[in-house]
């Protein structure tokens, strides 16, 4: 991070990408001091750039508490996951074909996430399997509908990062490379199909480990699970030496 100021809107957009890339955990608290100094501003500053993802609804604010990354439900996560079906089918649905220079950077940006795939920059191929969908978008020339996604998919990750989606990195890789394939096959209707298998797969993810338990009281909930009816407490009684002690 630099000293260099930034604006409000720098600000929003840097913290986003962070949350994308899975740096910020949902329930991630946000100084206004801290963010101050690491961006070189004033907390003024800060709080236009906080406020401006209050109302994105990615950041939730309370008067006593501060600033928190939110911690979606899975009833929320269900609502992004349909908001971005109606907003991206409908997208490719509707869309004009798309042009050769979109093709070329939408190839450049798979070839991007393969290429993270193969290191281990966890943080790097976070985003840009995230940020897929909002390229996709922006090349149809939407910069509205992008924005709008961009959000939606942050929700998305933020949940996948509270109940640990299953859904594979490489997985979805592979998925967006077949997108790319019918989009430069002028394939629209395949686009719109491939794209519904995909959002489909990932949430699937994500209820298959809202249902096997795994969510943010899985580590609680496994500690105080009743001994098995087999285990021997004999084992652990305190010997009858100690027992003075």
């Amino acid at each position: 991070m630099t000293a260099t100021a930034k604006s409000s809107t720098q600000i929003a957009e840097r913290i986003t990408e962070a949350m994308l890339a899975r740096k910020l955990a949902p329930g991630t608290r946000l100084g206004e001091q801290q963010l101050a100094e690491l961006f070189g501003v004033s907390r003024t500053q800060i709080r236009e750039a906080l406020t401006r993802l209050v109302t994105r609804g990615i950041v939730t604010v309370s008067a006593r508490r501060g600033w928190y990354v939110i911690e979606p439900t899975p009833e929320d996560a269900r609502a992004a996951f349909e908001a971005r079906r109606v907003l991206e089918l409908g997208l490719l649905r509707h869309a004009r074909p798309i042009s050769s220079e979109a093709i070329r950077a939408l190839r450049l940006h798979v070839e991007r996430e393969q290429a993270a795939l193969e290191g281990d920059d966890v943080a790097g191929r976070s985003f840009l399997l995230g940020d897929f969908h909002v390229c996709l978008c922006e090349s149809f020339g939407n910069p509205l509908l992008a924005d709008t996604l961009r959000d939606l998919t942050t929700r998305t990750t933020l949940t996948a990062m509270q109940y640990q989606s299953s859904h594979h990195a490489r997985q979805s890789c592979a998925e967006h490379v077949g997108i790319v394939a019918a989009l430069e096959n002028g394939d629209l209707e395949q686009a719109e199909q491939l794209m519904h298998s995909h959002l489909c797969n990932v949430e699937a993810g994500l209820e298959e480990s809202l249902h096997s338990g795994r969510g943010p009281l899985s580590p609680l909930q496994q500690a105080l699970a009743p001994l098995n009816e087999n285990f021997d407490k004999q084992s652990f009684a305190i010997p009858p030496q100690l027992k003075e002690f």
